[in-house]
């Protein structure tokens, strides 16, 4: 059993002033894989002005000094990819497809930041000024459970771009995940202050990053309400705030589209990472003279998902995260049943065999109106709801139905045609005929999907300020 006693600071593994422990709980045998120290407000205090101090000097450094240091960081991650993929699986209970998945995309990162940093003019000519972006000071880095490294290293080579120092707060659940990065990123010899980490509670530590007058920006992810709570605290101060929050993706089955190549798709982009993405498909819209060929098709795969051990490479669905995120997940399929919906497959309870671990049966709803609360709330478990519709018109009126808007899905056969949909969805990025991801391309939503724009250029852009030199 581990004990993570140490947090970040100033370039040093130090002892947290806090003495309160966190216990880590496999959610795939609940057994208790260790426990982590956390730190208190003195401990968040002193990393934001270790962060402060190291502004001083690194906002100044050169594309070619910044350059080196994301190279570091990469070159580091490279070495333990096994270590990375084993330890999301054992902690998170993430996939080793999703694990091995996340773990490329967190090197690809990288490039894209590199390839950022070397083209991006920072300084820049509007009208007869000179317009220069500047670094904004320290970001506070707050993420959630899932996908936590992936988000560290996507917010962090993000500032190390713009000359920004951080103070990031990882979820008291991802630890040992924390742990193995930021070994990683001690080893690339980054200058003190430029990054530190500190385990703890959001309404300690993350409350203290939100009200210090010395954190310029906070980049968020995490839940909308969270995110709320967030953005009210940050006014004070006046912080630029990106927040990423939550979804309830549509995904948009055109009536030209070849179901036995979209239903296969709609599956996975509902159940991936075990479902607990906020970029899930959750919501399947399926012409109503389709749906009894949509039906077989759904049936048949979904009974197909291979359910257990997140190890296994067979393995398509894995744990929720904790018992409490299984017991919300019965909570809304029991919500469903109450509403009236039916369980095409699926249902309340483990899988048979799975009973020790936080395992939900991938679960699908018919008879599904947009009004309800499975359709209208992110569940954040392998559930989910098809809905019918008649036209492509009523097709998008549905899918922008909702207080949300991170991200769709289009599938059909004519390019163009589906093109034409995406366009009308209001929503921060629109998957056709796939799921991908693009690091050059924005990401963030809509309504209350968020607050501005990551990765690429516009996602830079939210890390620095501009100044105008007018003569």
């Amino acid at each position: 059993m581990k004990t993570i006693d140490k947090i970040y600071i100033n370039g040093e593994f130090v002892t947290p002033q806090g003495q309160e422990y966190f216990d880590l709980i496999s959610p795939t045998t609940n057994e208790k894989l260790g426990r982590v120290r956390l730190g208190n407000t003195e401990d968040t205090q002193n990393a934001i002005n270790a962060a402060k101090n190291a502004f001083k000097t690194f906002s100044k450094t050169t594309t070619a000094e910044r350059t080196q240091y994301l190279q570091n960081i990469k070159t580091a991650i490279e070495k333990r990819k096994t270590e990375f993929i084993d330890v999301m699986i054992e902690e998170y209970g993430g996939t080793f497809q999703f694990a091995t998945i996340s773990y490329d995309y967190m090197l690809k990162g990288f490039d894209s930041a590199i390839n950022l940093l070397n083209t991006y003019d920072f300084t820049k000519k509007m009208g007869e000024s000179e317009v220069q972006m500047t670094p904004l000071g320290v970001v506070g880095i707050i993420i959630p459970w899932n996908s936590s490294n992936g988000f560290i290293c996507s917010k962090l080579s993000t500032a190390i771009v713009a000359g920004c120092t951080t103070v990031i707060k990882p979820s008291e659940m991802s630890a040992q995940q924390t742990q193995l990065i930021t070994e990683c990123l001690h080893e690339a010899k980054l200058p003190n202050g430029v990054f530190n980490i500190v385990n703890g509670l959001g309404e300690v530590v993350g409350s203290e990053i939100s009200r210090n007058p010395d954190i310029a920006k906070i980049s968020f992810t995490g839940s909308t309400n969270v995110g709320k709570i967030i953005a009210k605290e940050a006014i004070n101060s006046m912080k630029r705030v990106t927040l990423e929050l939550g979804g309830k993706s549509p995904n948009i089955i055109l009536d030209d589209a070849n179901l036995s190549e979209a239903i296969p798709l709609a599956i996975i982009a509902a159940y991936m990472n075990n479902g607990q993405a906020c970029i899930a498909g959750t919501r399947l819209l399926v012409p109503e003279s389709k749906l009894k060929e949509a039906k077989l098709l759904v049936k048949e795969i979904v009974f197909k998902t291979i359910v257990g051990d997140p190890k296994k490479t067979t393995t398509a669905v894995g744990p929720m995260v904790s018992t409490k995120q299984y017991d919300r997940v019965q909570d809304y399929i029991q919500t469903g049943i109450n509403e009236g919906a039916e369980i095409l497959i699926g249902g309340l309870g483990k899988p048979e065999g799975l009973e020790k671990g936080n395992f939900v049966k991938p679960t699908v709803f018919i008879n599904v109106n947009n009004q309800m609360r499975i359709a209208r709330e992110e569940i954040f478990g392998p559930v989910l709801s098809i809905i019918t519709y008649k036209t492509e018109e009523e097709a998008i009126e549905i899918a922008n139905d909702t207080t949300y808007g991170l991200q769709a899905y289009v599938s059909s056969s004519n390019k163009e045609r589906a093109y034409k949909v995406a366009s009308q969805i209001n929503a921060g990025r629109v998957q056709i005929n796939g799921i991908g991801h693009d690091p050059m391309a924005p990401f963030g939503g809509f309504k209350q999907s968020g607050i501005g724009r990551e990765f690429g250029v516009l996602g830079l852009e939210a890390y620095l300020e501009p100044r105008a030199l007018i003569q």
